[in-house]
């Protein structure tokens, strides 16, 4: 049976005409074959008929048989849904074939060609990847844990018997513009791997291994790389903002022109050779000159209805630890900024933008927050008692509700006790530990949002929609 090989961490029992070499160092094979070496042929009855054993196999029932298919052409086929845990397909070629929602948990992918093919919600933990080549894939939803993306490179004998490497310009694991936003890769293996410009917006990528990578102009935004090692991996012009970064390793990074506002780190070093030429949030002292001019021309704008004045834009500014109490920042531009631990009680942010703020440990304590934008913001361990964040009424040619904004925000062991929070929309917020207690949440959209350990005692959720929410207990 195809496996690992636990001693050396190499593919045994392998198909004679298939042999591939893989290790966490690229290899310098010669001259390459082209992706055009002859593979196997299979119809689609056939291709079902062993599925349909497989899984049989996989239920323990006579005349079941594994799923074996290396080195097939198995382009443009359907297995969305199909049950293949444990299947083996190294080499073979599954370029623009529907896998949605399949189940791959252990299967063998090594070096297999699956170029924008659709991989949407399918299930690869543990998954043998090592050498794919997944451009262009849509990886959205997939589920990685564990999975090895390593590099590795498939060898084939050519017309004269000798073994040739087979190549997608690439000996990389190569997931280049490929669409994997909120995939799970927590865990996996990426060393070498090359996921340039690639979405992983919302993505796990807990204690990941990017040693090595190339995640050049990748969009990072939101996602958790909390324990990932990033040793020497490159991230030049990649966008982090709201990447969770506790514990990542940096050591020899590369983040030339890297965005990371409001990135959340544990143990970051401003002064760190590879953070130098990071694009990193501005200080900003908000008893200083340039705060006090900034406040006086967005007063004057409120007050003329914006025909005078100055819009504040205090976005991508570092104002933590100081107090901003009571100002009125409303419709102000604070999107990506730095508050941690800002005493911003009593504040008026109506219909301001402070997405992808990093607002952990803040007291926003009776702040308005009518028809605010805190999308994907940092609020963990803030205080927010009694805020008002109702929608708004927006007069115009046709009156309309504008509602607050907190979609996939983070509340983790937040006070949220008493806070006014109708018809907001917070799909996907996390809400921890977070004491809810009294919360006016009728109407809101809570689709996907995360109660594990939430106290919602009191709290009003007539009319909410709880579609996919986990960990919802209202006893």
């Amino acid at each position: 049976m195809p496996g690992k090989d636990p001693d050396n961490d190499t593919v045994t029992g392998i198909p004679t005409e298939v042999a591939w070499a893989a290790s966490e160092k690229r290899l310098d094979l010669g001259a390459s074959a082209t992706d055009d070496l002859p593979l196997r042929k299979i119809s689609a009855p056939e291709l079902e008929d062993i599925i349909v054993r497989h899984g049989m196999f996989l239920r323990g029932q006579t005349g079941g048989a594994r799923a074996n298919l290396p080195g097939y052409d198995l382009k443009y086929m359907d297995l969305a849904g199909k049950d293949l845990r444990g299947a083996e397909f190294s080499g073979s070629s599954l370029r623009n074939a529907n896998v949605e929602g399949a189940n791959l948990q252990t299967a063998n992918l090594f070096a297999c060609d699956m170029r924008e093919t659709i991989l949407k919600g399918t299930d690869l933990s543990r998954a043998d990847l090592r050498g794919a080549c997944l451009r262009g894939a849509d990886l959205c939803d997939v589920l990685l844990m564990e999975a090895d993306l390593r590099d590795g490179v498939l060898l084939k004998p050519d017309k004269k018997g000798n073994l040739v490497a087979v190549s997608y310009n690439t000996v990389d694991a190569d997931l280049a513009v490929a669409n994997a936003t909120r995939a799970d890769m927590s865990g996996a293996r990426l060393s070498n791997a090359f996921i340039v410009q690639t979405d992983l917006t919302d993505a796990k990528l807990r204690n990941t291994r990017f040693v090595r990578a190339d995640l050049s102009h990748s969009n990072l935004t939101g996602a958790d790389l909390e324990g990932a090692d990033l040793t020497e991996a490159v991230l030049t012009g990649a966008i982090l903002n709201g990447a969770i970064l506790y514990n990542a390793i940096f050591s020899g990074t590369d983040l030339t022109d890297a965005d990371l506002a409001g990135a959340v780190f544990s143990n970051m070093n401003p002064g760190d050779p590879q953070f130098r030429l990071a694009r990193m949030p501005k200080l900003l002292d908000a008893l200083g000159p340039e705060m006090a001019n900034i406040m006086v021309r967005h007063d004057i704008w409120i007050k003329s209805n914006g025909k005078q004045g100055e819009r504040a834009n205090l976005a991508r500014r570092d104002m933590s630890r100081q107090s901003l109490s009571r100002l009125n920042l409303a419709a102000a531009n604070m999107e990506c900024s730095v508050l941690t631990g800002c005493d911003l009680s009593g504040v008026n942010l109506l219909m301001a933008d402070v997405a992808l703020a990093d607002m952990r440990g803040a007291d926003l304590s009776s702040g308005d927050l009518r028809g605010v934008t805190m999308r994907r913001a940092n609020l963990m361990e803030a205080r927010l008692v009694g805020v008002q964040a109702s929608p708004v009424q927006i007069v115009g040619a046709k009156t309309q509700r504008w509602p607050a904004h907190f979609d996939r925000a983070r509340f983790d062991n937040a006070v949220l006790r008493g806070g006014d929070f109708h018809q907001a929309e917070m799909s996907g917020a996390v809400f921890t530990g977070a004491d809810l207690r009294d919360c006016n949440l009728r109407g809101a959209v809570l689709c996907d949002a995360d109660f594990d350990g939430a106290d919602l005692r009191g709290a009003d959720l007539s009319g909410a929609d709880t579609r996919g929410a986990t960990n919802l207990s209202l006893d």
